[in-house]
């Protein structure tokens, strides 16, 4: 069987950090004054640091048409259609600026035969699979795959789609492009469950080489846990104001559950010493770690990514493993994990090269 490679991951975020000033515009947004306290505190434990968007930052309400703070105006909040012609605006150019630091060769070039783009924060059509062909200059025969509102794990699942190519033509190569602009979607609510949801997302790209060459992460198998009687703890649904996300509470605590009653399952009874966990929030991460029994050094790079960027939906998981790549020594093996709908938990299990 055609072993399968992450030969390497590239990321992206937009220039403009939305996290402070985010902070005061939803803390104003709140009309109660106890909720603003609540909030505050709430923002002090969250461990995010910095979030980037494609919606400018500065505070001047006087911006151009993707300037956050006329884009989220009070009482005149955008459609869903006007949030959809930001997002077919700034989703091309965050991908190139990926791909540029992907730094395929000529040769790699030539022998990419599928490109794989994972997106659940806007859709347009001809789309970013034809945007990145064009752009590299591909065959038009050139195959692509859309893997489209599967959420925060769909990255995993944009890697299945790859190795399953890879094993078929083991000449070629697989490009996957996980993108989102998740802050297209914040809307006006008093909701502190809401605001919270609000506080985790940001905006980012990753993009990724998966081929045949024994290099980077080699790919060992894939698995996949759903958590019984959850489907209503984590929903995403189209709305006239952009995209409903809701988020339970109960999550941390049935994502703890399950770790514990599957570990064994979830590692297929081998050692890891690298952990790729999807940076949902600190509350996922602390979930992880206490299910799964992990010393608190081995979620450092999904931390250190939360803190950093926030949480990228389905492309935060390979930022955490783009970080991996940088460190990991040979020989160590890995898992990813990451969270979504369902309430599913998506696995992949890894060895470094």
């Amino acid at each position: 069987m055609t072993g399968v490679f992450i030969e390497r991951i590239a990321t992206a975020v937009p220039e403009h950090d939305i996290h402070e000033p985010f902070v005061r515009f939803a803390a104003d947004m709140l009309c109660d004054p106890r909720a603003r306290a609540i909030f505050q505190r709430l923002v002090a434990k969250s461990d995010i640091r910095r979030r980037f968007s494609c919606l400018q930052a500065e505070e001047s309400r006087c911006g151009g048409p993707t300037d956050a703070f006329s884009f989220y105006a009070s009482g005149n909040f955008p459609s869903t259609a006007r949030r959809m012609e930001v997002f077919e605006r700034c989703a091309p150019p965050l991908v190139y600026k990926a791909l540029d630091r992907l730094a395929l060769t000529a040769a790699e070039r030539s022998r990419i035969g599928h490109i794989i783009v994972s997106c659940c924060t806007g859709f347009y059509a001809p789309g970013l699979d034809l945007e990145i062909s064009d752009y590299l200059g591909l065959p038009h025969a050139t195959e692509r795959t859309i893997v489209g509102f599967m959420g925060c794990y769909a990255a995993i699942n944009a890697l299945k789609v790859a190795r399953h190519f890879v094993r078929s033509e083991p000449d070629a190569k697989a490009l996957v492009v996980n993108l989102e602009l998740c802050t297209l979607h914040f809307h006006e609510t008093q909701d502190m469950g809401e605001v919270l949801a609000f506080l985790l997302f940001a905006d980012g790209c990753a993009a990724s080489l998966v081929g045949a060459t024994p290099a980077g992460f080699a790919i060992d198998g894939f698995d996949a846990l759903r958590l019984e009687n959850s489907s209503d703890l984590i929903t995403w649904r189209i709305g006239d104001m952009g995209f409903d996300m809701f988020l339970s509470t109960h999550v941390p605590g049935q994502i703890a559950k399950a770790m514990r009653e599957n570990s064994a399952a979830i590692t297929s009874n081998r050692p890891m010493e690298l952990w790729a966990v999807h940076p949902g929030g600190r509350a996922i991460l602390d979930a992880v770690e206490d299910g799964l029994a992990l010393a608190p050094e081995a979620l450092r790079a999904s931390r250190c990514v939360l803190s950093s960027f926030g949480n990228m939906s389905s492309a935060t998981v390979m930022f955490v493993l783009q970080r991996l790549m940088r460190e990991a020594a040979t020989g160590q093996h890995g898992c990813a994990i990451s969270f979504g709908p369902g309430v599913t938990t998506e696995i992949m299990r890894f060895h470094v090269a």
